[in-house]
């Protein structure tokens, strides 16, 4: 169960213990090679970029790694919905990293599908494996279960060859990108970070019933861990979830 769910405090406890987890995983992984992170969007993981750009940030061989990430909405970099933008403030612009080893998902394509396509082809630039294998993928939860921008009842979902696909948000024109289901499993290691109440219900379902979209990843990945706070995970009986 431990390795299943990590149950802290609170959110600034949770981001602390996922940083000083990422910051000795660059340590052990720079040191043969490089280390490949594929970092979440939305609000959850800010005060983690924040940490890490902090706290962290000196303790971290920054030309050692690369950032990639997940998923992004198609709108322009400095759109204030943007996950680039998002780390760029929080993180990159904090940082002594190459600007080599930064590979934001493109949102300049007219046709999102071909972006999907381009993203794909910088991951085989790095990956010479039949699926990319990033040291580490960050993933945020959904009130509605869905993790990067795999939704429930999306196509994207049903994707077993591409390791990028476009796809629409519930209830939303706008298009994303976002890696898919095997893409995202192939990691090392895949982190869920998961905290507040609204998303207690989400994490239940996921970790129980495993009838959500981030279930099927679990699935797939039956390694992935959840960092959590106490409130996200107070409907989730510990001893229930097998590690």
């Amino acid at each position: 169960m431990k390795d299943t769910l990590r149950v802290y405090a609170d959110h600034a406890a949770v981001s602390e213990a996922l940083a000083e987890s990422i910051t000795e995983q660059t340590a052990t992984t720079s040191a043969e090679g490089f280390f490949y992170l594929a970092l979440a969007g939305g609000n959850t993981p800010r005060t983690l970029y924040e940490l890490l750009a902090t706290n962290f940030r000196d303790r971290i061989s920054w030309d050692r790694v690369h950032l990639f990430w997940g998923d992004e909405r198609y709108v322009q970099p400095t759109d204030p919905q943007s996950n680039y933008r998002l780390v760029r403030e929080c993180l990159l612009d904090r940082i002594k990293i190459p600007s080599s080893n930064v590979h934001p998902m493109p949102t300049d394509f007219e046709d999102p599908d071909d972006a999907a396509k381009h993203y794909e082809g910088v991951l085989r630039e790095h990956f010479s494996t039949s699926w990319p294998t990033f040291s580490t993928v960050l993933l945020g939860l959904g009130a509605d279960g869905h993790t990067a921008s795999l939704f429930p009842g999306s196509p994207a979902l049903e994707e077993r060859k591409r390791w990028v696909s476009s796809t629409l948000g519930p209830n939303e024109p706008r298009l994303r990108l976002t890696l898919t289901l095997p893409a995202l499993a192939h990691a090392k290691q895949v982190y869920f970070i998961v905290t507040g109440a609204d998303k207690a219900d989400a994490i239940r379902r996921t970790l129980t019933d495993g009838n959500t979209p981030a279930a099927r990843l679990v699935a797939e990945k039956p390694n992935a861990v959840f960092w959590t706070d106490a409130e996200a995970s107070r409907y989730v009986r510990h001893d229930s979830i097998s590690s």
